[in-house]
Formats: C-alpha cells, structure tokens, sequence
C-alpha cells in the first residue's frame, strides 16, 4: 500500500497571504471542535478550503486529508485517512492501518479498530476530510457512517463538499452533534468584500463600486478572486462591472474567459496542456508544453503563483505545483473542448517525462490516461523485476484489472508478471483461469506474441510452473507441490537463479508442512542465498523469517540469531529502509526471548516499531503482536497481552506458511497461564483437535495446548481421566517429534511429561523426563521453556540427582537470567546501547524527564504543544525499551544519555 499513498494529501494548504481575517468564523469552528461533525458544505469557490486550513492547519491535534476522485475506492480513502490520523497521533491508528494493509478484508474491521484505538486516548484528535464530495461513494459513506454512528469522544469530524453527503446528518442534527457552515455563512460580508478587493489587491474602487461587486456575486469568494484579477490595469471598471451579472455558475465561465483572454497566447496554451497533470513541476511542464516565450517551466510557475493564477505550492522549495481544482477543472473543460486530439498527446508526453524521471507508477498512469494501453502494457513488463524486487506488490496488484484480456493474450511476460502479483498479495481466486489463458496464448502462433523483456520471456515456462506449485501447496497438496516444483526447475533457463530459489523455497515449505523441518531449513537456506545473490533483498529477508522459525523449532538458538544478523547486515547494505528489515528485529526478538531476555527482546521489538509499516513484510503486523504479547505478560500486564493477541488473529496473514503456531492457540496459553480456563476452554471448543485424534505436525502446537489445558483442569478439579488423557496425547507428541528431530517439541514434551508424572504420583518418572529436558537446555543458553513450565518445575529442578547449572534454577525461579547466565553480545557487561538514536528534540524532553516539570511546564520550557511533548516521550520510552518515566531516566543514566 506504501506506493499508493499521497502524502502531500495530508498536509493542510499553506494560509495564503492574501487572506480577508473572517473572526466571525474563526469564533464559530473554535467552538465547534467539540461536536461530532461539522460540516462546511457550499458550492465551489465559497473558500471552505482556504477557511479550514487558516483555523485548523496548523493546529497539532488535527488531521487533515485533501481528497480526490481516486478515493472514492474505500481502501484508498482510508489509507489515506488512517495514514494522516498517524502523523498527527503516532499510534493511533496503527492497528487499523496494519488491517488495512493485510489486503482484501472487512472495511468494517479496519474503522472498528480505528474507534477502539482512538478511544483509549487521553488527547483529541480532529479530522478534516476536504473536498468530501469527490471522494463519495457507497463504501466510503456506509464506512464513514459506522465511523460516526461508534465515534469516541476524543474523535471530531470536520467535512468539507460541495454537496451534501449521504450520513446521517438529520440524527446527529436532532442530537445537537452537528454544526453547519453553509454558503450563506461563507459570503464575505460587504466589509470583507472591501477590505479583499481594497485592501489586499490595491485596486482602488469607489464604495459604489465594491457594493456592486458584493451585491452581484453574493459574496462568492471565488468570483471575487476572478474579478480582481481581471480588473487589474483595466480603465474600463464601471463598464466591467456593470456588465458583471448573472448566476454564479455563468460567471465562473466569464470570468475565466476574461482571465484567459488576458493572457499572452502561449501562456495561454501553458494552461490548457498543463491541465492534464496533477502537479506540476518546471521539466514535466516543459517536457509536455515547452517553453513560454523563452521562459523555461519553473519560471512561468513561479509568475503564474506571483499573478494569483490559481496554482497551488506543494512544498517549502516552490518545486511543485497544482492547480486550484476549479481552475483546473476548467481549464481541462476548455481543452477538451478547443483541443481534443491534443489530449492523448499531452498525456503521452507527461508518460514518457515520468518514464524518464524514475516515475514508473505516474509514467502507467499517463499512458492509461492517453488510451495507450500498449505503452502501459510495456512500461509494466520492463518494469516489473525492480518492483517485484522492491516488494511492491501493491503498485503491480492495482495495474491488474485495468490491462485487458486480449492485451494479456499477446503479451505472456505482462500476463506471467501479473498473475505473480497477484500471488505475491495472497490474492488467489482467478489465478488458475490466468495461468490457463496463459498456456493457451503459449500454444498460439509465436509470431503474434508482444514480448519487450526477453530475459522474463526466457523464464516464463519454469515461473507458471512455480505459480501452479504454489496453488498446489495453497490447496494442501503437497505431493503435486513437490512435482511443480521439480518441474520449475527442470524448465528454468541456465542461470536462471530466481527459480532454483523459489521452487526451493516453496520444497522447503512443503517439507515444513510435513514435520521435516531439517529438509525445510536447507531448503530455505538455498532460497535464502540465491535470492540475496540476485539482490532480492526484501524476499530473502522474507525466506529468513522462516529459517529463524525452523531453527528455533530444531532447537538451534545460535543459528538462529545468526541467520537473523546476517540478513540485517545485508538490508544495511541497501538505500534506505528494505521491506523486511522490521521483521529481521522481531526475529531476533524471538531468540532473544527464547534465551530468556525479555529486555532484549522488547527492546528489539521497540525498534521494529519505530521502523514503520513500509519497513515491514505483510506478516509483520501479526508477527510483531505476538512477540510483543509476551513481552508485555512478562512485564505483569496481560491485559495488554490479552489485547495484542486479539489483534494478531485478525491481522494474520500466512504467506503460504503452515499455520503451525496458531494465534488462538497462543492466545489460550496465555488464558491458561493467568488462570482463565473459560476461555482456554472455548478455544478448546473451537479447536480443531481432541484427545483422541490422530496427531499430526500441522496440529502438533494445538494438541501441546490442549494437553496443557487438560493438565490445568485436573490441577483446578482432580480428575484422573484428565491427566490419562494428557499423558496419552504427550507420549504420542513426544514419540513423533523426537523421530523427527522437533528439539522443541521434545523439550516441551518432556517437561509437561514430568509435570503429569509428578501430578500422577511417579516422581522417577517425572525426574527423569525433566533430566531430559534440561540436557537440552543447559548447554544451548535455552531458558523460556522452563520459564513457561510453571513454578513446580523449580521444586522439581531441585530434586535432580545431578544438580542443574544455577543459572538455569535462577530463571526458571525469577523469570530471567541470572547475573551469572551465559549472555549474548548484546546483554554482557553495560547496559546495551541504543539501537536507534534518539534525536535532538528526544533528548531535550529526555533531560527534563529527569526534572521535577510535569507534561505542561515541559511542553511550556519546550515551547511545544502537549501532544508533541507525549508523542515525544512515546518515542523515547519505545527506543530505551522501558514504559515508565522513571524507567526512562534509569536508562538514560546507564546509557551515558
């Protein structure tokens, strides 16, 4: 989703010099922050944007989204929305946001999770949606109502459009929710009039005259602005003004007639060819029109926002231009009706300047825009390698539906590309019939085929055979996923190392599927070297996921934070952030946790955080859950815990993996640990596992779970049966991981196996399958599981023939490693340093943490709002790894800070 958003969408318009003060206005939006809506509805040029953006622009607490016809697609809206409530309240929305970007879902998820963020917030928080109406369409209303119908308390909605929208405006109205701008309201007023024609413009009109003006535009703040501009240097006034007249919908014509008219004729054409652009910069402008007049396109940019001609600064460095929307609206009117073949022409130029600049997704868009479906179609394919190495998915999915059949039937490269985007966004439906039109284009005549990447041409045979081997591991078909993966590679062309990996990778994940993890680790090791040879970082970094996970599950802790390290070190070696560097952080998190170093592990984690979304793979929002659910359990709170999982479930997204370590199940252990057998009991309910099934690996954590659930039940009512039941299911469980060489399913296992055998009364039994297990631990620096056990495992651990390592006793005892515990590179000697810094305005809040101010006085020294104080100080508590003020200062006295 990272490539779709606008982020100059969400920063308020800049408060333009020539503004008329309104105070009368201003007095009544202070006022209404606190409704649940206010609504700002007029028709265009009323200056509902201009008021907006000189109250609230600047305000800390408001979140502002100018929107467009493109976000009438609900998914775009929101991203939009979600992206722009972050920025203003860092962890607002985060939630919401990672739902969104899981792809294809409820939208109803996506604003329930955005109202139970928002509404454990202590600060308001403002939205304003400008220009409402271009965005309006059924999802987005029926998504914004719920947002309204549940809004929390600290949430205030501010709408601007030119038409009413389709919300419940009448209740919030009877319930005195509603405050109303309407054109009436937002005339300017016969002093405003003066002060703006007079005052600002300098033109010098008589009394007669300004009330002439007002009286015929009614206070129209747009014909105003027109008006002045075309009275400038004019002798004729009181002729033009006595010939102004009409509704205000004829006059917008006149006036831009008059405007136009005025120019110079090849800046007149500048505006015309111009129109077809979203934004303008000096080299798009001279790439699509050329020069006026000698004058290159930045300098007639540049005198065009000099003259007030209706253009729009979009940064601090005056690169970047837009039109004012009604300007352009009929500016590109005027050329549609002038000059209609010149459109396509404009549009294919602004394609090839954007080719040009790097612009791939603007150089699609103008080309599509131009009916070239051709030059699209090529700028796809040649394009697809790079952002299918960048991981950019999201931009290749939102190019599918709009290539038509019959272009895909010639061109097998673009047809193979889009169906493994498809794939790569866990989008499956209709991929078959793809691959199938596919193999029916191949059979046709060669001759009539499109190809522009002949190196893809080469490999289109051995990819359908990798995307079928997918489907097949997506059905659950192993054997066939083993067949097309054999087939992949035996269609690869030499050196064609991109297959090798994937038909390794997806061996690999069927071998996991089947319990062999030692096949799957190598398996992935291969896919995991040949895609970083071909500098797929972000995919290799996806594979190494999976190699911490098996490498864990086969007990081998050190590879594991190995593995994690080295795919850092290479995403270091790349521009910027690469997706997956978060997740390489939540894996080392995992050892760190493993190992029993929950301060590692949350400080790891905190980092991942502060990384961002687009540093992350689509699995990360889950993954990060529920690492940072145990972290939380650890640090007493598991109410939190309780939380994070809650959102891990409905965020979980399986990229082809097994489903090996479901959410649900994680989640009843948690319930199972703080003593909330109901609900392990309704997950047990719902399971797919009993007693008395047939174990397989797929289910192996499940039927762990519910072993330990069994045990928790005899342990609260004494039941025989029970504890029959799970020592029946552990024996089984462990049986089959020790011949598959599961170390952590042995371990675990065992330990429940001694737990049942010290509760059945059968103490050797118990030690002796506690022995085990700490055999397997003590020389691996293997703490959490005896962590997990529960405390009897500390009075068994004494009862050993040979006592243990005390290192291990002290952390099944206190919960982490003792002083004297074999520790990692990153938890010996000194506090650890930081792993990301914290910036200079950090550091100041930092030190007056350490002072006897509270929030205001800091924000007050700061001179800083509160919420950017709080905001501040969530970001250091995250980057120290602590969650508490004196936790902080702590830290930052160990840290040297």
């Amino acid at each position: 989703m990272g490539e779709a958003l606008v982020r100059t969408k969400l920063t308020a318009p800049r408060r333009r010099p020539e503004l008329v003060e309104r105070a009368r206005l201003t007095e009544r939006l202070a006022h209404a922050r606190e409704a649940a809506l206010v609504l700002v509805s007029a028709p265009a040029g009323f200056g509902k944007t201009t008021l907006l953006a000189s109250v609230l622009g600047d305000a800390p607490d408001v979140a502002w989204v100018s929107l467009d016809a493109r976000d009438a697609d609900a998914t775009r809206f929101w991203l939009h929305v979600l992206h722009a409530l972050e920025v203003t309240s860092a962890g607002c929305a985060s939630t919401a946001l990672a739902l969104l970007d899981t792809g294809p879902g409820s939208l109803e998820d996506v604003v329930t999770s955005l109202v139970n963020e928002v509404s454990v917030r202590s600060e308001d928080l403002t939205l304003v949606l400008d220009d409402y109406h271009l965005a309006e369409s059924r999802e987005v209303t029926d998504s914004l109502s719920l947002l309204l119908e549940h809004r929390p308390p600290q949430l205030h909605l501010v709408v601007s459009t030119r038409a009413d929208p389709v919300l419940p405006l009448s209740r919030l109205r009877a319930r005195g929710d509603l405050v109303e701008l309407r054109a009436a309201d937002l005339r300017l007023t016969l002093g405003e009039v003066r002060t703006y024609l007079n005052g600002i413009h300098d033109l010098g009109l008589s009394a007669e005259h300004v009330q002439a003006l007002e009286s015929r535009t009614e206070g129209w703040a747009a014909a105003l602005q027109l008006a002045a501009l075309s009275l400038r240097g004019r002798t004729d006034v009181a002729e033009f003004i006595s010939s102004f007249a009409g509704d205000h919908r004829y006059i917008v014509d006149y006036l831009i007639d008059e405007v136009l008219d005025q120019q110079p004729p090849l800046l007149r054409r500048f505006l015309l060819d111009t129109s077809v652009l979203e934004a303008l910069c000096g080299p798009l402008c001279d790439a699509v029109t050329g020069p006026v007049d000698g004058m290159p396109g930045a300098a007639v940019l540049e005198a065009l926002e000099r003259r007030n001609l209706l253009v729009v600064p979009l940064d601090d460095h005056r690169r970047w231009y837009r039109y004012h929307h009604l300007f352009s609206d009929v500016l590109h009117m005027r050329l549609m009706a002038e000059r209609p073949g010149d459109v396509r022409v404009l549009h294919g130029r602004a394609s090839d300047w954007y080719e040009a600049a790097g612009d791939v997704e603007a150089a699609v868009r103008h080309a599509f825009a131009a009916g070239d479906t051709d030059r699209a179609a090529d700028l796809i394919e040649i394009a697809t390698p790079e952002l299918r190495r960048r991981r950019a998915e999201g931009l290749l999915r939102t190019w599918v539906p709009l290539v038509p059949a019959e272009v895909l039937a010639r061109r097998p490269v673009l047809a193979s590309n889009l169906v493994g985007a498809l794939m790569a966004s866990n989008t499956f439906d209709g991929v078959a019939e793809r691959l199938d039109s596919l193999s029916d284009s191949l059979a046709t005549s060669r001759e009539s085929l499109i190809i522009r990447d002949r190196h893809e041409w080469q490999r289109v045979p051995a990819v359908m055979a990798t995307h079928r081997a997918a489907l097949a591991l997506i059905a659950g078909d192993v054997d066939s996923t083993l067949v097309l993966a054999d087939e992949a590679v035996a269609r690869a062309a030499e050196g064609d190392e991109l297959t090798y990996a994937s038909a390794s990778a997806l061996k690999g994940l069927a071998s996991w599927s089947t319990g062999d993890l030692s096949s799957a680790r190598e398996a992935y090791l291969a896919a995991t070297e040949g895609l970083a040879a071909q500098g797929h970082v972000s995919d290799a970094l996806g594979c190494t996921v999976t190699v911490v996970e098996l490498e864990l599950q086969l007990g081998d802790l050190d590879a594991a934070h190995t593995a994690a390290q080295r795919a850092l070190d290479l995403a270091a070696g790349g521009d910027g952030a690469v997706r997956g560097t978060a997740d390489m952080w939540v894996a080392l998190a995992r050892v760190a946790w493993e190992r029993g170093n929950s301060d590692d592990a949350a400080r790891y984690l905190s980092v991942a955080g502060d990384l961002g979304e687009a540093a992350g793979l689509p699995q990360q929002p889950y993954r990060w859950r529920v690492a940072m659910a145990a972290v939380r359990e650890a640090q007493g709170d598991a109410a939190a815990a309780d939380v994070l999982l809650d959102e891990a479930e409905r965020l979980f997204n399986s990229d082809f993996s097994p489903n090996v370590r479901p959410v649900s199940a994680v989640r009843a252990r948690l319930h199972l640990r703080i003593g909330d057998l109901a609900a392990a009991r309704r997950w047990a309910a719902a399971a797919p596992v009993a007693a008395g099934d047939d174990l397989t690996y797929l289910h192996e954590y499940e039927h762990l779970t519910l072993a330990r659930l069994l045990l928790a039940e005899h342990a609260a009512t004494p039941d025989p049966a029970r504890v029959e039941q799970a020592l029946a299911v552990l024996q089984h469980l462990h049986d089959a991981a020790a011949d598959a060489g599961r170390t952590a399913a042995v371990l675990e296992t065992s330990l429940l196996l001694a737990l049942a055998y010290d509760t059945v009364g059968r103490p050797s039994e118990a030690l002796r399958r506690l022995q085990d297990a700490v055999d397997l631990t003590s020389h691996r620096g293997w703490v959490r599981p005896l962590l997990d056990a529960g405390p009897r495992i500390v009075d068994l651990l004494t009862l050993l023939p040979d006592r243990p390592l005390e290192h291990v006793l002290a952390a099944a005892a206190t919960g982490s490693p003792s002083a004297d515990a074999p520790r990692s590179s990153t938890t010996s000697g000194e506090a650890a340093p930081l792993v990301a810094p914290l910036s200079s305005r950090e550091l100041d809040v930092l030190r007056l943490l350490g002072s006897d101010l509270d929030g205001p006085a800091i924000a007050r020294h700061l001179n800083v709002s509160l919420p950017t104080v709080r905001t501040h100080t969530q970001h250091i508590y995250a980057k120290l790894g602590v969650n508490n003020r004196r936790a902080a200062v702590r830290r930052a006295h160990q840290l040297h800070l």
